[in-house]
């Protein structure tokens, strides 16, 4: 909704001017002088607008606070993903570019710049078992330990490097784009059930042995892959914004460890007591916005300390 249809709909609800209308939905004078300067009124305030349209009554203040509160999660949720399939083209541009960096151009063939084959879905299947490993599964060792939220949702992101690259294997950018988008909308789930979790994650790698066995067509085992591994991510309480911003944290860490010698096995691993996925978490929570330099340079920092 544009500033001029605001003032025209407020009139028409009976406001006598749009202060009237901010100062009945709790907005500041500041706020409307920035939705005058962009042309542009917040979604919320737009579900408000057409929520009062069909009212036969204004609603009292308490019970507009109900209405915003309700509505409140699904308008930020979707104005969140309009900027979801830019999220992801980026993502997908990074993970080719460091896959290009890492195995050499064409590594979408299977075969790596040495010679050594490359396999996706079994890429998955191992990080599905590191996940499951964060969690207290075992019935005969630490029984009563809590799940390692942290490290679950750190192999969800390294799924979803293996995930992507297998899609980019089979498709392009702007396919695998619009083929992921749709599923990036969910709320992420408050309540943990870790057995649920346990059984999601292990589809994962039922998708990729039917598929590696021939028991399943490589492009439905894609839309499975993006239906199933998007489920375990909201079971798991980790929301498409966070996925995002760790995905950018780990792409960053892993083209980090690439130039201090990972693949010569010269890499450390252990910063002064913290595998190198906690010290590059612990970074981007003090990051606002994750820019893929600023974290490089911090990472690089932080691996000068180690003694």
């Amino acid at each position: 909704m544009l500033y001029e249809e605001l003032k025209i709909k407020s009139a028409q609800l009976g406001f006598e001017n749009l202060n009237d209308f901010a100062k009945y939905i709790g907005a500041t004078p500041q706020e409307v002088l920035d939705w005058e300067d962009k042309d542009e009124i917040p979604y919320i305030v737009s579900l408000v607008i057409h929520l009062l349209d069909n009212e036969e009554e204004l609603t009292t203040h308490t019970g507009l606070d109900s209405v915003v509160e309700e509505c409140l999660p699904l308008a930020t949720l979707l104005e969140e993903a309009s900027s979801f399939p830019h999220k992801l083209e980026e993502m997908f541009v990074l993970q080719k570019e460091l896959n290009d960096n890492t195995n050499g151009k064409n590594w979408e063939l299977g075969v790596n710049k040495f010679d050594k084959e490359i396999n996706w879905l079994r890429c998955i299947h191992m990080e599905v078992a590191e996940l499951i490993d964060s969690a207290p599964w075992k019935h005969w060792k630490n029984i009563a330990s809590d799940p390692d939220m942290n490290n679950i949702h750190v192999e969800l992101v390294d799924i979803w490097h293996f995930l992507m690259s297998y899609i980019l294997s089979e498709t392009n950018i702007p396919k695998a784009v619009s083929l992921v988008n749709t599923h990036c909308i969910y709320e992420a789930s408050d309540e943990l059930d870790i057995k649920l979790l346990i059984r999601e994650s292990e589809k994962l790698s039922y998708i990729a042995l039917a598929i590696q066995t021939g028991n399943m067509p490589s492009f439905s085992g894609v839309e499975r892959f993006i239906d199933q591994f998007f489920r375990c991510c909201k079971i798991s309480g980790l929301s498409f914004t966070w996925l995002q911003k760790l995905y950018i944290g780990k792409n960053c860490l892993n083209q980090f460890r690439q130039d201090h010698g990972y693949k010569e096995g010269t890499y450390i691993k252990e910063w002064n007591g913290k595998e190198d996925n906690v010290v590059m978490v612990d970074i981007l929570e003090t990051m606002d916005n994750v820019s893929f330099n600023e974290l490089y340079e911090a990472l690089s920092s932080e691996y000068e300390k180690i003694k």
